[in-house]
């Protein structure tokens, strides 16, 4: 490929991916899969912009190697030893088991056993992009649930060099040299441009079987060992089903396979579209699980026993319940307010319907798990959620289909501060300036300044901090910014110097001790 094509197929990727998530996400399908159905519009069995996928290879090398390098960072010995037991216990037994059976089924379908083996082992694999992305939209990240399948993900990543080194030695040619590296980052960060809809077009059928099979056997292997392992039940089909797909890693190694000569005719193909297709499966799966999941936690088990959440209209609802959340919920309830709180993760759910709190399982984005909760009827919401993203979107659903909600927002700092002022939200807290400001004070008084005097300069701080937030709203460029700030320090500098000056004030009933 020319300089000027390699330069225009990045253009098309960026563009592509751009496009994808916002329009995806207007769908409801998840992000993921969204960057899936990206590559099979721009590949050869689309609009066709790329049409020899072999050549535009080194963008996916460049995916892989950032991706494992991510991964690798995040991870110390400490934490990996003290997941030792799911690491190499969980997600051994799942790469084992999922690969026997898929295996087994593989050599009833004319696959020669060599053949059979490397292909069971690679459909054994999860997509770790996909599940780590779906994860961290599912707020699985904190359960036990997600830590398990961070730990299954981990082994199946480590499980890939040996695979690959036992393919030469099922084909015979062990000897042999072989280029591991070029074949090992051959792994594609467009997975849908690899769809053959050719062959999809003449094994139809059996492209179908295949799915539902792989994803069948992949969620019974994974639900059993979240069983055994002692996973809660309400949370083993969230741990199957986000596992549930093929992976990239399975390109890996099938290529290695087919240039090993251990597939015939459009076997590998097959395999390919059977893997390709399950990742578009997954983000639907994990929907369905979830409507399975809020049906359980927000409505009666049986028909003849009330709801857990009784009909009771709160006067405040609270999303999200982790450390900020968690503050602002118990202070509300200590002042007899009702509150109802909406959550994603299992796990908290559970410990807080222990406690007594009147809980829904769910996306808050979504506009009927908000007229469940009693969004109509409450005065306020309260919005804690972790990303920004979701706190905007949030935001506007509430503004257009409960504009008589008070809303209140967590920022994380002043960036996110400006954004909620300009969508109109002038109850904001962020989260870490009030316990920095009371810091500072005592900072001020273990220096030597009187308590009151240091309680006075922290308000003039928070005013003057408040002051300038707001008249920045408008102001975009940075030299502008950093000159209003300037002025701002002189200011607070001035108020300072004139407090100095006074010898004497009114204490308000301070005295020499806080």
């Amino acid at each position: 490929m020319e300089g000027s094509d390699f330069l225009l197929a990045g253009v098309l990727f960026l563009f592509a991916a751009v496009a994808a998530v916002p329009l995806a996400s207007r769908l409801g399908i998840g992000a993921v899969l969204g960057y899936l159905l990206a590559g099979i519009a721009i590949g050869p069995w689309g609009l066709g912009f790329i049409s020899d996928v072999d050549e535009i290879l080194h963008f996916s090398e460049l995916g892989v190697v950032f991706l494992m390098f991510i991964i690798g960072l995040e991870l110390n010995p400490s934490k990996l030893w003290q997941l030792r037991r799911s690491i190499f216990g969980v997600g051994a037994a799942q790469v084992l088991l999922s690969a026997a059976l898929l295996a087994g089924l593989l050599m009833l379908t004319d696959f020669a056993w060599q053949a059979a083996v490397v292909g069971g082992i690679g459909l054994a694999m999860s997509s770790t992009a996909m599940a780590l992305q779906l994860m961290r939209e599912k707020g699985m990240n904190r359960s036990e649930s997600g830590q398990l399948g961070f730990s299954v993900l981990l082994f199946q990543d480590l499980a890939v060099i040996p695979a690959l080194a036992l393919v030469p030695l099922l084909a015979g040619s062990a000897d042999e040299h072989f280029d591991w590296m070029k074949i090992g980052m051959k792994v594609l960060a467009f997975v849908g441009m690899s769809l053959n809809l050719g062959v999809l077009y003449t094994h139809l059928l059996w492209v179908v079987i295949s799915v539902v099979v792989l994803v069948a056997v992949k969620i019974l292997v994974l639900y059993l060992l979240a069983r055994l392992y002692g996973v809660r039940s309400s949370e083993r089909m969230q741990f199957a089903g986000v596992l549930s797909q093929g992976g990239e890693f399975a390109f890996v190694l099938f290529s290695t396979a087919s240039s090993q000569r251990l597939f015939q005719g459009d076997q590998m193909a097959l395999l390919l579209v059977t893997v390709t297709l399950s990742m578009m499966t997954t983000p639907l799966l994990m929907k369905l699980v979830d409507k399975w999941l809020s049906r359980q936690f927000n409505g009666p088990e049986e028909e003849d026993e009330k709801p857990w959440v009784n009909d009771d209209k709160p006067q405040v609802i609270v999303v999200g319940f982790g450390r900020f959340g968690q503050v602002i919920g118990r202070l509300l309830m200590a002042n007899k307010m009702s509150i109802t709180v909406l959550e994603r993760d299992i796990s908290a759910v559970n410990l807080m319907r222990k406690y007594g709190y009147k809980v829904y399982y769910g996306d808050a984005t979504q506009v009927d798990l908000l007229c469940s909760a009693g969004a109509e009827a409450a005065e306020s919401i309260v919005i804690t959620c972790n990303e920004p993203e979701d706190t905007m979107k949030l935001m506007e659903i509430c503004q257009q289909h409960f504009p008589h909600l008070h809303i209140l927002a967590r920022a994380r700092g002043r960036v996110e501060a400006h954004e909620l002022l300009q969508a109109g939200v002038t109850q904001f807290s962020r989260e870490t300036f009030s316990s920095a400001l009371e810091l500072g004070r005592k900072t001020l008084v273990t220096l030597g300044m009187h308590p009151h005097q240091a309680q006075r300069a922290q308000l003039h701080f928070r005013r003057l901090d408040m002051r300038m937030l707001r008249e920045l709203i408008p102001m975009h460029a940075d030299t502008v910014q950093i000159s209003r700030a300037r002025e701002a320090r002189r200011e607070l500098e001035e108020i300072f110097q004139r407090e100095m000056q006074q010898e004497r004030r009114q204490l308000d009933g301070w005295d020499e001790f806080e």
